[in-house]
């Protein structure tokens, strides 16, 4: 194949520009190029000729159409060697561009802004870059195409070596392409549907009304990490996104499938607890084992292991503060996967870095305030959208439908217990008192048995249940699950409330004078 001739640049973000032009310009091809870019390759001394003066039109409309020109397209989409392409590109006096490297108005940043404008959001909708991109993409065979700066170097240096690219490269170039072009695609579609939603024609509704779900789900994640596998040995995986802008790992062994799930989880639960005096959570499976609070977190690590001394090894532990010496000396009495925190403090880093593979996570920003859908694959190509469960419950909303009022004890006791109900897999029961969990029951078939395996577990630690709360992430739908949590010695209770038997569970409470609050809120979590 001969070497590349022409090339055109249009670009936006002119990080690592330069060097690779310099490698085309050092192999005498041709640099065509338009507005910004051409004024940044002449002021590092390189030759350029400007795209109105190769097209013989001048850019127009504000710079909306400059690239839309039959030069440009028929240069680039032509067939090489095929005799009737051959003939009327000569006949149209139009020349091959056998490079073409472009990146996009920053579409996604703008609308990311706080604020943004829809003119200034419609201004950033770039037409001509991705027309360029699909159309040498489409004729990659013979052009080269290149739309990250990541793969600069990789270009420059087969056109030194060579003059031209292979064509697996050019492959793999164009095969990016049309993924980064499906994901601006998504973008603007998403934004213009989040803007214009609420008037969309076919937009599904929800017993809570128009809440924005997409018409069309687009879903487009750049590869962060290859993950050495899944949540088995056999299973490949990988991670996909932005987790790097949440969480940055400032110690220990690469990050697992698992962790990953557990370390989000446990991000997500101590959010809850954000403004609150020192919290610490201990998980496992993404569930938790034991939270507590206490003037400082030496304290809450306390409370939170003594809720289950078995479980947390080998589990993720949660802080919502700096972590500090006394706790992390604590902490590396057992064997744990994972730490995340705000921060840690030079002391705690130097001791439990001696773990080697210990992995230490800094949080920078909360990954359960981050947008507001939770996406799960079901199989199929068919996927379950919801909004995030980021319903809070204050002491305004609670109703209280016993005879008896809670103490204000019982009272903390039901919000803390509560918030961490919702973190914990359905059916879910928690015993809790105002700063700690006491007994934890996750995942079961049955409320009842769930309400079973948080008292077994709470004498398995030594803990007494007499005078907790107990905390129900769905309506007890007979009285039996009150009666059992009563039995275990909790005086008051906390519930969505809901079922056909309410009046029997009330009735079952007022008996055993047993305080319950309703909060008309559900918290499964499957």
């Amino acid at each position: 194949m001969q070497q590349i001739q022409r090339a055109l640049l249009s670009v936006s973000d002119k990080l690592g520009l330069i060097p690779l032009a310099q490698a085309l310009a050092a192999a005498s091809v041709e640099l065509i190029s338009t507005g910004g870019t051409a004024r940044a390759l002449r002021e590092a001394g390189l030759r350029v000729t400007d795209l109105s003066a190769y097209t013989g039109f001048p850019e127009m409309l504000d710079g909306r159409v400059k690239t839309l020109h039959p030069k440009i397209h028929g240069g680039l989409l032509y067939l090489r060697g095929n005799s009737a392409h051959e003939a009327a590109v000569h006949q149209h006096d139009i020349q091959a561009i056998d490079l073409v490297v472009v990146n996009l108005y920053p579409f996604e940043q703008t609308v990311a802004r706080p604020c943004v404008s829809l003119q200034e959001a419609i201004e950033n909708i770039d037409i001509g870059g991705p027309s360029m991109l699909r159309s040498a993409a489409k004729n990659h065979e013979s052009v080269t195409v290149v739309v990250d700066p990541v793969d600069y170097s990789a270009v420059a240096e087969q056109v030194r070596a060579s003059g031209n690219t292979t064509l697996e490269l050019r492959r793999a170039l164009a095969a990016k392409v049309f993924a980064r072009t499906a994901a601006y695609d998504a973008a603007i579609a998403t934004h213009l549907e989040k803007v214009f939603g609420k008037a969309a024609p076919g937009a599904p509704r929800t017993e809570q009304g128009d809440n924005q779900l997409p018409v069309m789900l687009a879903v487009q994640a750049p590869l962060a990490q290859r993950l050495r596998y899944g949540e088995n040995p056999h299973q490949s995986a990988a991670l996909y996104g932005k987790f790097a802008e949440y969480f940055q790992q400032l110690h220990g062994k690469e990050l697992s499938y698992n962790n990953i799930l557990d370390l989000t989880a446990a991000a997500n639960l101590i959010e809850e607890f954000s403004a609150d005096p020192p919290t610490l959570a201990i998980l496992k499976h993404t569930n938790p084992c034991g939270v507590g609070q206490g003037p400082k977190l030496r304290e809450a690590w306390d409370k939170a292991f003594a809720t289950d001394r078995q479980a947390p090894f080998g589990g993720i532990i949660a802080v919502n503060r700096s972590l500090d010496l006394a706790t992390a000396e604590a902490i590396a009495e057992i064997f744990s996967e994972v730490i995340v925190a705000p921060d840690f403090a030079p002391d705690t880093l130097a001791l439990l870095q001696r773990k080697k593979n210990l992995r230490l996570l800094k949080v920078l920003k909360s990954p359960r305030l981050a947008g507001g859908w939770d996406l799960r694959s079901v199989g199929a190509d068919s996927f379950l959208l919801q909004e995030r469960d980021l319903k809070v419950t204050g002491t305004a909303d609670l109703k209280i439908v016993t005879r008896r009022q809670p103490t204000e004890s019982e009272q903390q006791a039901m919000l803390f217990g509560w918030r961490v109900a919702r973190h914990v897999k359905s059916n879910a029961i928690v015993y809790a008192a105002s700063d700690r969990t006491l007994g934890i029951g996750a995942g079961q078939m049955s409320r009842v048995d769930a309400s079973r395996i948080a008292v077994w577990k709470a004498g398995e630690a030594g803990l007494s249940l007499r005078g907790s709360v107990v905390c129900s992430d769905a309506f007890f739908p007979f009285a039996d699950g009150l009666v059992a949590a009563a039995e275990a010695g909790a005086t008051a209770a906390i519930q969505p409330g809901g079922s056909v038997r309410d009046a029997e569970v009330i009735a079952a409470a007022d008996q055993r004078n047993v305080a319950m609050a309703f909060t008309g809120v559900r918290h499964f979590r499957h």
